[in-house]
């Protein structure tokens, strides 16, 4: 067989690790496997490299993507869709792997309904894909969160502030859970529940007065005021609205400052989260899905999607795994406010 391996939106730890397991069972099987360059894009434009057991070799311990990625979406046009199909054609694909999160898989979905052999892989560190209990990045992005967490404790600790620190996450609260339970954090701001001024303040203020300091973490995408929505006119390909600079954690900042006359500090993590090497359990998750990945296709068992449920990997209908983000649920959120001050 000859089979395409796709990266796209945006970039998180374990890429590669999927990428090599692709290569590495095709590989041993007696297959052939060609790299699309910049995810969609790279389909639309008919450019892509050819992928070997050297070229990925070292590429486990190695961040972000060697195929690099973009968020384009080959469907927002019918010339698109028709030029990506036609692309398949011409690079003689038997199969195509595509590794990315909802708006990936969700082109994956639209190529196989199309006809193409397609077998999705889901990464996030947002972990807001259905179907999986765990997507690869999401471990390496928390962990590197939950360290930027640990040193603003010290300095709010030093100066008695208050700390706010914003991480990534745009429908689903699990980077900013699962960084304030492992953190410590006095307070947690998800997407998934109405956001309560009064409750921030009291956790916040209790925190001050028993130890002269407080720390919250704030997803970036949760709705505390109306005005900070990001505007209709900044949106990707796929409809998203553009967060850069919706500010939640310096609105939560200037209003705490303000209600409770402490001084107030807030940092944006943003895509230092994404980078780095990715954490053990995110290498073999990522691996185990690109192998399993290329068994699908070797049975041609397409239009399915590789998840890990439990211990085991499985595979599941493009249905199942997108359309709906997966989102922070009633058990989680309770753990959560356990731990509020």
């Amino acid at each position: 067989m000859r089979i395409g391996v796709l990266t796209g939106g945006g970039d998180c730890p374990g890429l590669n690790a999927a990428i090599r397991g692709v290569v590495y069972r095709a590989a041993a099987h007696g297959h052939e496997v060609v790299g699309i360059l910049d995810g969609w894009k790279g389909l639309l434009e008919g450019r892509s490299m050819p992928l070997d057991r050297e070229s990925v070799q070292g590429s486990i311990t190695q961040g972000g993507t060697i195929l690099g990625s973009s968020r384009t979406n080959p469907f927002k046009s019918s010339e698109g869709s028709q030029e990506a199909l036609a692309n398949f054609r011409k690079l003689g694909l038997d199969a195509l792997v595509a590794i990315g999160g909802d708006d990936t898989l969700t082109a994956g979905w639209e190529m196989s309904r199309r006809g193409i052999h397609v077998v999705g892989v889901p990464k996030t560190m947002d972990n807001d894909v259905n179907g999986t209990d765990w997507t690869f990045g999401v471990d390496s992005a928390t962990s590197v969160a939950m360290e930027a967490l640990e040193r603003l404790r010290d300095t709010a600790r030093s100066h008695h502030r208050i700390v706010i620190l914003e991480v990534m996450g745009r429908h689903a609260g699990w980077v900013a859970l699962l960084t304030g339970l492992a953190g410590g954090a006095d307070f947690t701001v998800i997407p998934e529940e109405t956001y309560d001024p009064k409750r921030l303040v009291r956790s916040v203020q209790n925190a001050l007065s028993r130890r002269g300091y407080a720390l919250v973490v704030a997803s970036e995408g949760a709705e505390v005021a109306p005005d900070l929505a990001p505007g209709r006119a900044a949106q990707d390909d796929f409809g998203h609205g553009i967060l850069r600079e919706k500010g939640v954690g310096a609105y939560l900042a200037q209003y705490l400052e303000k209600t409770l006359g402490a001084e107030c500090r807030y940092a944006v993590i943003g895509h230092i989260q994404r980078g780095g090497p990715p954490t053990l359990f995110d290498r073999i998750l990522a691996t185990r899905l690109g192998t399993k990945a290329v068994d699908l296709a070797e049975q041609r068992d397409f239009g399915k999607v590789v998840v890990l449920r439990g211990e085991e990997i499985r595979a599941i209908p493009f249905s199942e795994a997108v359309g709906t983000p997966k989102r922070v649920d009633a058990p989680w959120r309770d753990l959560l406010h356990t731990f509020d001050a």
